[in-house]
């Protein structure tokens, strides 16, 4: 709000709000504060008009619930495995009950096989050799590093890791004249990177749904949209989500074209 006070010149621009993966709690949170500020008349007034989610995770049981019926549906993992998930664990993958020995195994089972999974694109090679954290799917599961898996080491070159790829938004960021041109304040930061642990902060937010609701109620635009290859926030997450708020459909699921090309598939209410 400060940066819209010292640069008034964008003040009329209209304003959505961005984000993606967790930004998908934090960006209804914002926006609410901003029609908040806007409804008690507080300076600057700014133009908001929706916002955007890319892959983002809204409701942690919703989100976290997806991943296993995800995995299975994009033949990750067998039908005897999610069956057997599904039955033993009655649907609930996530604070599950962590006495139902039965819903463990199941678990541990899948989570085996998905532990060499790009997690983000699962197209992608898992770059790194590095053991499943217990808060990768939201089971508190831990897995011993060994490197005696059972795989073939083909002889191809070196496999590429789109971890590299950031190097560009690092050189692009912390380059001077791009800092001024953005307005940054010269000393604010030593050094731009694209992953922070400067910032501390609690995730308390179990659900942003209630924000949704009252911010699509008021009349905003909201766009969700979601990757197919995304096992982390899945897309079967907002499917159920954007359900439970029971909207009026006015544009039926039906392919996106591109260039004569199905680019995706789109819903509108």
């Amino acid at each position: 709000m400060q940066w819209l006070l010292n640069h008034s010149m964008f003040l009329k621009n209209r304003l959505y709000i961005v984000g993606e993966s967790y930004g998908g709690k934090l960006v209804p949170m914002v926006a609410m504060e901003i029609l908040q500020g806007n409804e008690a008349r507080l300076q600057p007034q700014m133009s908001f008009q929706g916002y955007i989610i890319g892959n983002g995770l809204t409701d942690s049981n919703i989100d976290f619930n997806a991943r296993i019926p995800y995995a299975h549906r994009m033949a990750l993992i067998s039908d005897e495995y999610f069956e057997s998930a599904k039955i033993n664990c009655d649907g609930k993958y996530y604070n599950r009950d962590p006495n139902n020995l039965q819903c463990t195994y199941a678990l541990q089972r899948i989570q085996k096989c998905l532990s060499h999974i790009n997690q983000v694109q699962i197209l992608d090679p898992k770059c790194g050799n590095r053991a499943p954290k217990p808060y990768d799917f939201g089971w508190d599961l831990t897995f011993s590093n060994d490197n005696s898996i059972d795989h073939l080491v083909l002889p191809t070159a070196d496999q590429e890791c789109h971890n590299q790829d950031y190097s560009a938004s690092d050189v692009w960021a912390n380059n001077q004249t791009i800092q001024k041109a953005l307005y940054i304040r010269k000393g604010m930061t030593t050094r731009w990177r694209t992953c922070s642990d400067r910032i501390s902060y609690n995730q308390n937010v179990e659900s942003a749904l209630e924000y949704h609701k009252i911010l699509i109620k008021k009349g905003y635009h909201v766009l969700v949209f979601n990757g197919d290859h995304d096992m982390a926030a899945p897309y079967m997450g907002p499917l159920k989500w954007i359900h439970i708020l029971n909207l009026t459909v006015d544009d039926d699921w039906r392919p996106w074209i591109v260039n004569g090309q199905v680019a995706g598939f789109v819903s509108c209410s």
